[in-house]
């Protein structure tokens, strides 16, 4: 009888699963299948062709399998420069967006919560700009900013610009698009926080002969960070990894290239694959490192 009852006991951590269980896990299934086919594969792919090496016996541009990892120091020693340039573009882009975007938002979400009408008004004023193609707002502001639109030559004839100087093509001009380009990312996620922060808290400051630049200090802020931690992840992303503001076509120049515009040299003009490949890992790992520091510094762990 012991024997039978030893036999017939289940091992811990081997039962079955649950209904419930079986039910989340066919639920799963679907999204990790895409994250598998759309997401893991492709980063494979693309680490694959990162260590590629120039094939002996074919034609330039040719290259085979191999690992190639002195690829990585190469592109490293070639465009450190233009991967400074892009972290500090975003940097001082993301840091404008939260600047200008925190007092819209707070406006929309806790002055304007009397006023549904306005409230909504003021959101669909800050979506608009996604019903327009990104390129055209931004061969937009190249048109407004051009070497002889009235704005530049009127900046001229105020001597704040000499006679040969001009906006486009310059890191001023690129951070203007970064920042006017994502705004909405930023806007956003910190409207959906101050939109439910409870104003009673503000009052109750302000009832302990807070003064109002305290309370902003000590309760606002604190409460709506985990806004600002979405928001700036939102844009300092993909700021980073832009690569259309910074184009001698749009609204920059040959010295305001960003990783991204030479990830997009390397791969339609050059032909460059593994360099291209090998930068686009780079950028990938460097913005997972930023972030994850960011997150932890900022008391938010829950958001990785």
């Amino acid at each position: 009888m012991a024997f039978a009852a030893f036999s017939s006991s289940k091992p811990k951590g081997f039962s079955k699963p649950t209904k419930s269980g079986k039910v989340a896990i066919a639920l799963l299934a679907p999204g990790l299948a895409y994250l598998g086919v759309f997401f893991l594969t492709p980063l494979i792919a693309l680490i694959m062709v990162s260590l590629q090496a120039p094939d002996p016996d074919g034609f330039i541009g040719d290259y085979v399998a191999a690992f190639e990892i002195n690829n990585y120091f190469v592109v490293i020693s070639d465009y450190f420069p233009q991967m400074m340039r892009s972290f500090l573009y975003a940097l001082a882009a993301t840091i404008l967006a939260l600047v200008i975007s925190y007092p819209l938002a707070y406006f929309i979400g806790v002055k304007a919560r009397p006023y549904p009408l306005l409230q909504k008004l003021m959101l669909t004023l800050v979506i608009a700009p996604f019903f327009i193609s990104f390129l055209l707002r931004t061969l937009a502001w190249k048109q407004i900013f051009s070497n002889e639109s009235w704005v530049v030559t009127t900046l001229q004839q105020l001597g704040l610009l000499e006679s040969d100087q001009y906006v486009v093509g310059t890191p001023f001009m690129v951070i203007f698009g970064l920042t006017y380009n994502f705004i909405p990312f930023m806007t956003l996620p910190l409207y959906t926080s101050l939109e439910r922060l409870d104003t009673r808290y503000l009052e109750a400051g302000s009832d302990l002969y807070a003064s109002p630049s305290r309370v902003f200090r000590k309760v606002t802020i604190p409460l709506s960070m985990p806004g600002i931690i979405s928001g700036t992840l939102l844009t300092f992303i993909p700021i980073a990894g832009d690569y259309i503001n910074a184009s001698g076509d749009f609204l920059g120049s040959s010295s305001t290239a960003m990783i991204g515009n030479v990830i997009e040299s390397n791969y339609l003009i050059s032909n460059d694959y593994p360099a291209a490949s090998a930068l686009s890992v780079l950028l990938m790992g460097a913005i997972l490192i930023l972030v994850a520091g960011y997150v932890k510094k900022s008391g938010t762990e829950d958001l990785l």
